[in-house]
């Protein structure tokens, strides 16, 4: 018996540094609101010097591992509709049960100039219904942006509605979230929301264009245009990491690509790495996402 009894406490004394190393190896929590407590859904959680990230699942978790290239980092938490928040990680610590609190951002409201004229149907981006060959999928927490263009400098009103052109291929019926930014971040990419709001849809079917109705949210359009992008995310209660892919493997929605513009017009986005412009080029014509917008002009 106890001969027992120390095969046991020898068993013990091997088995607790492997799991304390267990539980240090990763970093893992919930994002929830500051101030409701409520679970933040589909936050970008990133390591700065790492250049890794997650995306949190639908009820605010998320796990990542711990970095590697060095002792300490950053987390950096951005969430739509909130403030962004940096944590400092250091290699070695317990991080496997965090429970961040991110305070929302105050919206500052832009004075909306009301002008005298009859309003139309503007429609703006791609004009094609027949997309180009090539796939565009993303993983969960990257995005595709296209600038919707105001060429001939139209005086714009509010967006009234956003569309993608969906494939048949994939799963076209997995939900996707839509970003609309404002043209200021460095070479003009995408950077501010105007899109506040978590607005998460699933289309019907795919081989066709897919209509967001946006009437409801009031989004003015800029002068110059904006950038429409779709995000692709996880649902349920699965999460997504850039280095746990064999515990998750996402198949989402495939987005057609279109080579009807000279200039590239589509920038993408990844975890950890920011955006950058996708300069692919076929016969002179670039490769841009298949995205179009609808928006009121006045005559």
């Amino acid at each position: 018996m106890q001969q027992r009894v120390l095969s046991l406490f020898t068993f013990l004394l091997v088995l607790l540094p492997a799991l304390a190393f267990a539980q240090n190896d990763r970093i893992a929590g919930r994002i929830v609101d500051a101030k409701t407590k409520e679970p933040i859904s589909f936050a970008s959680v990133n390591l700065k010097e790492e250049q890794t990230g997650a995306l949190s699942n639908e009820y605010g978790f998320f796990q990542l591992p711990m970095p590697q290239k060095g002792q300490l980092d950053s987390l950096i938490i951005m969430a739509l509709g909130f403030e962004r928040k940096a944590i400092l990680v250091k290699r070695g610590t317990n991080m496997d049960e965090l429970i961040i609190e991110v305070p929302k951002r105050n919206i500052v409201l832009q004075n909306v100039t009301v002008t005298a004229g009859k309003l139309k149907a503007l429609e703006l981006g791609s004009r094609t219904n027949t997309p180009g060959s090539g796939m565009i999928q993303g993983q969960p927490g990257s995005q595709y942006a296209f600038w919707v263009k105001n060429e001939k400098g139209r005086k714009l009103g509010m967006i009234r509605s956003v569309s993608f052109y969906i494939s048949e291929s994939g799963f076209p019926r997995e939900p996707f979230r839509v970003r609309i930014y404002a043209p200021d971040g460095n070479y003009s990419s995408p950077n501010t929301d105007l899109l506040t709001d978590n607005v998460v849809v699933s289309a019907p079917g795919g081989g066709q264009w897919y209509t967001i109705d946006l009437t409801s949210y009031n989004i003015p359009a800029p002068d110059e245009g904006f950038y429409v992008a779709m995000e692709w995310i996880v649902s349920g209660d699965k999460f997504y990491t850039t280095n746990f892919m064999d515990s998750y493997t996402p198949y989402g929605q495939i987005l057609r690509p279109t080579f009807e513009f000279k200039e590239s017009r589509t920038w993408t986005y990844s975890m950890g790495k920011g955006w950058s412009l996708i300069t692919l080029a076929n016969n002179g014509m670039r490769y841009n996402a298949m995205i179009k917008a609808e928006v009121d002009m006045y005559k």
